[in-house]
């Protein structure tokens, strides 16, 4: 008869303790330690994915549905591509009718990026002028999605950072304005508490439902959520709540 351990030591000892070596911050040593021990770190790396982000959208169109069959993702500042990963496979799945429709995942990023299988990736920056021509000529069209895990550089100073990643989100909505098709999806990366309030009020008048969500996959400790705009009204209505114009 095997003896089991009720005590709990065994399972402790599992965890990966990390020494602080010479010339390492203790805050690297920190991060590489939660690194070594978080489990959606270890599964990415099992399932192939280039990061723990990927099982966010993952949740994210598990509950909302927006990566449907035949349709149309633009991925904003999608380094390394874990959401192409996931939206490749989801767009180009069965229908609802047992066809196959095929989708397009496009992944724009000012960096690099290695290939991703079925994947449509370019370096860009969407701020450009001529970004929104570009992309919907490599579409053929309009999009479905348009999406952004993108957060700014950490300053230490939780307001500042604040700003800075509602700027960039108010970035990505206003080129959403200018490439999504009429009942479109928009979704984005924004800081506890969600978008501000007037950001609030232009998602609300431009899509028909807005959700301010952290799904299981964002770390508890994180002041991280994600907004998920569906039905976007159209040009009109993005005409007169465009960010720019505000």
């Amino acid at each position: 008869m095997t003896e089991t351990n009720d005590s709990g030591r065994g399972r402790r000892d599992l965890r990966i303790k990390v020494k602080t070596a010479k010339g390492r911050k203790l805050s690297s040593t920190l991060w590489l330690e939660r690194q070594l021990n978080d489990p959606y770190v270890t599964k990415a790396k099992r399932e192939g994915y280039r990061g723990r982000a990927a099982y966010k959208i993952m949740e994210l169109d598990d509950k909302y549905g927006f990566l449907k069959p035949g349709a149309r993702v633009v991925d904003l500042g999608c380094a390394p591509g874990g959401w192409c990963q996931v939206a490749v496979p989801r767009v180009n799945a069965l229908g609802e009718k047992g066809n196959k429709p095929i989708g397009t995942v496009l992944g724009i990023d000012l960096q690099e990026i290695e290939p991703i299988a079925g994947c449509e990736l370019h370096q860009l920056d969407f701020l450009a002028d001529d970004a929104d021509a570009l992309v919907k000529g490599w579409l053929g069209g309009k999009a479905d999605v348009v999406m952004s895990d993108m957060a700014a550089s950490a300053s230490g100073h939780k307001g500042t950072d604040h700003l800075r990643i509602i700027a960039l989100v108010e970035a990505a909505l206003a080129f959403a304005f200018d490439v999504l098709e009429e009942d479109g999806t928009f979704v984005a990366k924004v800081l506890a508490g969600g978008a501000e309030l007037q950001m609030q009020n232009q998602l609300k008048k431009a899509f028909r439902k807005v959700a301010n969500v952290k799904p299981p996959a964002s770390r508890a400790d994180s002041s991280e959520k994600f907004v998920v705009a569906q039905g976007f009204r159209g040009v009109k209505a993005a005409d007169d709540d465009d960010p720019r114009n505000s």
